[in-house]
């Protein structure tokens, strides 16, 4: 019973960090966290759990826990301005450089700050570039990382 309440909290940690679309997604996720379990025991914690899908802000659907339908629908509105505005990313030290399409520095900076990325502190925005500084010993490719989780199919 331990290990089915250990693998329900995991399960909900995964969704609530990550876009993930389909079973196939979440069964590699949580086997990167130590859990093997098959098609059918994730079909029945998926269940217990009342996670249903919401629209993913691109074509698709994505999971959400109970409560969060207007949480992961935001995110899925924040992640469709990113990429409507966004034209490059660079990063040198512990500032990232975001180029967009004039006028939508706001909206991407925005973005950015409701994405609820723990790596960056603060953002700035100007009329075609934002600002992002990241957190002290938080590098640029590691922002990147965690930013493709929530934005996946960017390209910097």
């Amino acid at each position: 019973m331990k290990e089915r309440q250990s693998r329900l909290k995991a399960i909900k940690t995964l969704i609530k960090n990550n876009i993930i679309e389909s079973q196939d997604d979440l069964l590699a996720l949580l086997l990167k966290e130590g859990y093997e379990v098959t098609q059918a025991t994730l079909s029945r914690d998926l269940k217990l759990l009342k996670v249903g899908k919401v629209p993913d802000g691109k074509s698709g659907y994505m999971y959400a826990l109970p409560g969060e339908d207007e949480s992961g629908e935001s995110e899925a509105i924040y992640v469709q301005d990113f990429l409507r505005g966004y034209v490059s990313i660079d990063f040198s030290g512990n500032i990232v450089v975001i180029k967009t399409f004039p006028g939508h520095a706001n909206t991407v900076c925005n973005a950015i700050d409701n994405l609820n990325l723990n790596e960056v502190l603060g953002t700035v925005a100007g009329d075609n570039c934002m600002f992002a500084c990241l957190r002290e010993g938080v590098s640029g490719e590691e922002f990147m990382e965690h930013l493709k989780k929530h934005i996946p199919g960017i390209e910097d």
